[in-house]
């Protein structure tokens, strides 16, 4: 469910390029009217704005945004203006370049999206870096993290309904067996992780708890250090949690002494046209405080009105 607030009556598209080209004209960026511009268009109206951008002022509406703004509110409004394919090709580029073993970013672009979306990421990042996704995130990672997380990027998932209980029940057995004999990185149990519909490991991991007594992310926390563990709970909650996943990430991003920007961008602007009210209401009911309270509290400026417009904030 999308937090996106669009207005009833919009201006053509050639209006809000002439908005846009004055706010970057003159003395000094307009930031307040590039807000109330780009936060309130959705994907395929901001699509058309930077086309119509272009073929009018011969000039990306992203280097412009570049050229005048910078930090943070920059971010957001270059993630924000990308299309969602286009935005995740550029993610995963960034956490492959800067991988470390405790990034969860490729997984959570591996395994939140539809397997439509992940093929539209892969082919975007062909487009924009000339090279494959599997091969940057193959060179990049090593060991257990490598077999993981490239099965993971160049997955195809059946996205029906449609669940073998037979085979839930066979493979709730075998995750069990290797967690208990600590073979996290076993073929069987990475196979079924990064293969199988969301359906058909729901209803594995509801089998798993009705007959082991736990949540696999439990068992999966034999050793709180070991960051191959840690991704393979993300890997878990991504997959069938991914609310609860996203509200976590902003809890850590904003409880963290001096906030993570970049995690709560990288939320904010992935998923408020997706399911952005969902992690909005998992947040209060976690926290006990609305998230645009928590949010205004630690950012400031623009980049907070930014924010708070793309989580749905009436004021912004």
């Amino acid at each position: 469910m999308s937090t996106l607030i669009v207005p009833a009556q919009v201006p053509s598209v050639a209006e809000d390029c002439e908005q846009l080209h004055k706010a970057f004209a003159g003395w000094g960026t307009n930031e307040g009217l590039i807000i109330s511009i780009l936060a309130h268009r959705n994907a395929a109206q901001r699509k058309l704005i930077r086309q119509t951008y272009a073929e009018t002022y011969g000039e990306d509406l992203l280097k412009a945004l570049d050229k005048e703004l910078s930090n943070d509110f920059e971010r957001v409004l270059l993630l924000w203006t990308l299309d969602p394919a286009e935005r995740d090709a550029y993610l995963a580029n960034e956490a492959t370049k800067r991988w470390t073993s405790s990034n969860q970013v490729l997984v959570e672009i591996a395994c939140t999206r539809s397997s439509q979306e992940l093929l539209l990421a892969r082919q975007a990042y062909h487009s924009r870096l000339k090279k494959s996704l599997e091969e940057d995130v193959a060179y990049h990672t090593t060991g257990d993290f490598r077999k993981l997380l490239v099965l993971l990027v160049s997955s195809y998932r059946y996205e029906g309904d449609e669940v073998n209980m037979t085979l839930a029940k066979s493979e709730a057995t075998i995750l069990h067996e290797k967690i208990s004999q600590k073979a996290y990185s076993d073929e069987d149990l990475i196979r079924i992780l990064a293969t199988r519909s969301k359906a058909q490991i729901n209803a594995t991991l509801n089998h798993y708890k009705n007959e082991f007594g736990k949540d696999i992310n439990k068992d999966l926390k034999a050793d709180p250090k070991d960051e191959f563990l840690a991704i393979l709970r993300a890997t878990v909650k991504c997959l069938t949690c991914p609310d609860k996943y996203f509200e976590k990430v902003i809890r850590l991003a904003i409880n963290r002494r001096g906030t993570d920007e970049g995690a709560l961008t990288r939320v904010v602007t992935t998923r408020a046209e997706v399911d952005m009210k969902i992690i909005k209401d998992a947040y209060q009911k976690r926290n006990s405080v609305p998230l645009d309270r928590a949010m205004a509290k630690d950012t400031t400026g623009h980049y907070e009105k930014m924010l708070l417009a793309l989580i749905g904030h009436g004021d912004a």
